[in-house]
């Protein structure tokens, strides 16, 4: 007798009211994030503003860094769309780097709460695989740029892709004063220095 037919089928597909809620749950947990920021929201509230029990709750979401990484996630892909299109065009590699340490900056900024909340889960930002695209993202387009002799592409790719965590960002911003354009304009400086 084969095993497998003992094996409860999860390769049904779920049911219309389950993505239902799921899409409820999340497009509910994004308004009251924007209007009440993340530490000001719990899970009771999501759920009773969503107009579903708890039970619901929990079922799509085991926590609140849970749904931090699935808010992050919608948002990582569109990204990597853009990206990926953007790329694909075999555009001048450094504009298209600097276009894309933008984006990434402005990522960190929208979702700096979320990029929080899954830290603070034991979650290392820089070791997470969406964010490890990035780096990814930065070192093959310093490929493409004609590199330096004395440039180590690698340490390179690390240290602007330190540059734009949450956590050093927040750092350059909250301590240090910088604005968005600030950390920008010197990001390009450094580029300039070492490609122009």
């Amino acid at each position: 007798m084969d095993n497998n037919l003992l094996l409860p089928d999860e390769s049904r597909p779920a049911r219309s009211d389950a993505i239902k809620n799921h899409a409820l749950l999340l497009e509910t947990a994004q308004r009251l994030i924007a209007e009440q920021g993340l530490e000001n929201v719990s899970m009771s509230d999501i759920a009773e503003a969503a107009g579903v029990g708890k039970g619901t709750l929990y079922r799509n979401f085991r926590n609140k860094s849970d749904l931090a990484h699935t808010l992050l996630d919608e948002e990582q892909r569109d990204l990597q769309t853009r990206a990926l299109r953007r790329f694909q065009n075999n555009g001048d590699p450094l504009e298209d780097l600097r276009w894309f340490l933008e984006q990434v900056i402005a990522f960190v900024e929208r979702n700096a709460e979320l990029l929080y909340v899954a830290a603070k889960e034991g979650v290392t930002v820089l070791d997470a695989p969406p964010h490890r695209w990035w780096r990814q993202s930065i070192r093959g387009l310093l490929m493409r740029i004609e590199p330096r002799p004395a440039v180590d592409i690698d340490y390179l790719a690390d240290m602007l892709y330190v540059m734009c965590e949450v956590h050093t960002i927040y750092f350059q911003k909250q301590t240090l004063g910088y604005d968005t354009a600030r950390i920008l304009r010197n990001l390009n400086a450094l580029l300039d220095t070492l490609y122009s």
